[in-house]
């Protein structure tokens, strides 16, 4: 195991990773100087981009902090899916006034960022979409990295512990954002968190972090009282005055237009839970399995809605208890928590 252990945590909180805006140095290190642990999101930056993040983000706190990456796995996109999507985006493109993006495939930078965090060694690496493998968990742990990979079945859960991973981040369907659903062809599971969390403590031996939805001190002490370790939350830190969240992803979060979250793969190729808008509405039924390259193809429409001040047209990803989340200080925020 990795020198930390999240048993040891004097709040027993997890800051979420939210890659994308949300996730900034300020809010990781907010969580951890509260007693809890922040993490610094890797996903959709260049290696020296994340490590300048990292490094940003050490020099706010000096108690343990957590990174997260972005696990390799082959892209769901079948030939075709893609031409038949930007025919389906053009009118989109045309309102918003930019060109569709290019749907290329890419692994995310993962050997790059593997070293990074080898060499900038944060107490905690948590991975999302697969696991590391066996040899990569070896040489994180050689570092004295404790790994925590986020699952979302019991198949995922003992297939994490298999390759050595330190401790499981179990994902429920209510979680914003991207599903951790390691086959990405694969419709995310839709059993309950308390479910989930009851099996995978019974099956792996290992610390287990309860995620998906969590966002009051009901929940988390559900979580706790369930035999998790701690609790990770996202959604309840979006409006949190160190969060990087768009102004409006801020203004649709506090919108009555906006009543409930959908599991989406429009924006990304990949499943994933945000408010229902009329990008959503539109273009869910015709939109493919095909991750990062549809991610790729719809940045600029996405950019462009938020450039507009426009909520129709962007991800909006939050979790279904979204209604309950308030703004303060991330410190006042876990407080609240606890």
């Amino acid at each position: 195991m990795g020198e930390f252990n999240l048993n040891d945590l004097a709040v027993p909180i997890l800051v979420a990773p939210m890659a994308g805006g949300p996730s900034t140095p300020e809010l990781a290190a907010a969580g951890s100087e509260a007693g809890g642990l922040g993490f610094v999101a890797a996903g959709y930056l260049s290696a020296d981009t994340f490590a300048e993040r990292l490094t940003a983000t050490r020099k706010l706190t000096t108690r343990p902090l957590g990174v997260n990456l972005f696990a390799p796995q082959p892209s769901a996109v079948q030939p075709g899916d893609i031409d038949r999507y930007i025919a389906e985006l053009a009118g989109e493109a045309a309102r918003y006034g930019v060109s569709l993006g290019e749907p290329k495939f890419n692994d995310d930078d993962w050997a790059a960022k593997l070293e990074v965090v080898l060499d900038i060694r944060p107490e905690v690496v948590s991975f999302t979409f697969g696991s590391p493998s066996a040899e990569e968990s070896a040489r994180l742990r050689a570092a004295g990295i404790t790994t925590v990979a986020t699952v979302t079945t019991l198949t995922e859960a003992q297939e994490a512990v298999g390759k050595g991973v330190d401790a499981l981040a179990v994902q429920g369907p209510a979680a914003g954002g991207h599903r951790g659903t390691y086959d990405p062809a694969a419709r995310p599971a839709a059993q309950p968190l308390d479910e989930l969390l009851a099996e995978v403590l019974a099956a792996t031996g290992v610390p287990v972090v309860a995620a998906g939805g969590l966002v009051t001190a009901q929940d988390v002490g559900r979580a706790l009282d369930a035999g998790a370790a701690a609790a990770q939350l996202g959604t309840a830190f979006l409006l949190a005055d160190e969060a990087g969240s768009s102004p409006v992803h801020r203004a649709a979060l506090q919108d009555p237009a906006f009543t409930e979250t959908v599991v989406t793969k429009a924006f990304s190729g990949r499943y994933a839970r945000g408010l229902r808008n009329r990008f959503i509405d539109e273009h869910d039924e015709k939109a493919p399995l095909g991750y990062p390259e549809v991610h790729y193809l719809t940045s600029p429409v996405r950019a462009a809605s938020v450039r507009a001040g426009d909520p129709q047209a962007t991800n909006i990803w939050a979790g279904t208890g979204f209604r309950s989340i308030t703004t303060g200080p991330a410190a006042q925020i876990i407080g609240a928590l606890i």
